[in-house]
């Protein structure tokens, strides 16, 4: 072989050495390019998910007294009345679900000692005997002593949140049921007590809630339980209202700290 074919072999050589780096070059960069388009994809599909998860968040509490636990915020404001709230429980008293036939077809009367005052409710166990008989017999094993009103809604509902001891993170007593005398127009008159509960009908528990404004919840399947309505005090939970939500929000802890203390329940005798 002369000396002229063997350059031309080398050349010949080199020539397939560069083809084959070019091609791993090109390999590369369309591998290099392949994970930048489904790295912005994901990065697409995780600011979607996030903005849908906060939607949930923000607008599934806003839209009902759901039992779904609000962000804890410390509170800011004091109101004249009111003394300091005490340190919730850290446990939570469960028993079994009361008999309905303890409240059917009686009035009964709860004063709802807070750290601002009294708050009277009148009890309606001819309308929903199964809510009333749950409510009185929390009340009676001192379920409620101590438990913060751990929520306050000052848009769209208008709403004072309270009956869980642990402050809206509680599981409940260890019993749920179902709905009764839900208004079939979904309005709820101001000095309406109802019970909160998640999007099951039958989640009823230990959650209840004080309609301080008139509000409609007519969008809401199925609607929350009237069992009672507030006959006293009233005032105090205008006054926490007032007070606004801590933070500045529309929906979550009440700025102005309020806790039942202890509540006392007594039968309305014909």
């Amino acid at each position: 072989m002369t000396k002229e074919q063997e350059r031309a072999r080398a050349r010949r050589r080199q020539e397939k050495l560069d083809a084959r780096a070019a091609q791993r070059q090109r390999d590369a960069a369309r591998n290099r390019q392949a994970v930048a388009v489904v790295a912005a994809v994901l990065v697409v599909v995780l600011a979607f998910v996030i903005l849908a998860t906060k939607l949930g968040r923000d607008t599934s509490p806003a839209a009902s007294p759901s039992t779904t636990a609000t962000p804890s915020t410390t509170p800011s404001a004091s109101v004249a009345g009111c003394t300091r709230a005490p340190e919730r429980p850290t446990t939570i008293k469960t028993q079994g679900l009361p008999d309905k036939a303890t409240a059917a077809g009686k009035t009964f009367t709860a004063v709802v000692t807070t750290n601002c005052g009294d708050i009277t409710l009148q009890l309606d166990g001819a309308k929903a005997p199964q809510t009333v008989a749950s409510f009185v017999a929390l009340a009676r094993s001192s379920y409620f002593n101590d438990a913060p009103c751990h929520r306050l809604t000052t848009q769209g509902i208008y709403v004072l949140q309270c009956g869980d001891p642990l402050g809206g993170t509680g599981t409940g007593p260890g019993y749920s049921y179902g709905i009764e005398n839900a208004p079939k127009n979904g309005q709820y008159p101001a000095g309406s007590l109802a019970m909160a509960r998640t999007s099951d009908p039958k989640s009823n528990a230990d959650q209840f809630f004080i309609v301080y404004k008139d509000t409609d919840l007519s969008s809401v399947p199925e609607g929350y339980s009237i069992f009672g309505t507030v006959t006293g005090g009233m005032d105090i939970v205008e006054k926490i209202a007032a007070a606004g939500v801590s933070g500045g929000a529309t929906d979550g802890a009440p700025a102005a700290p309020i806790s039942i203390l202890k509540v006392a329940v007594t039968e309305k005798k014909a």
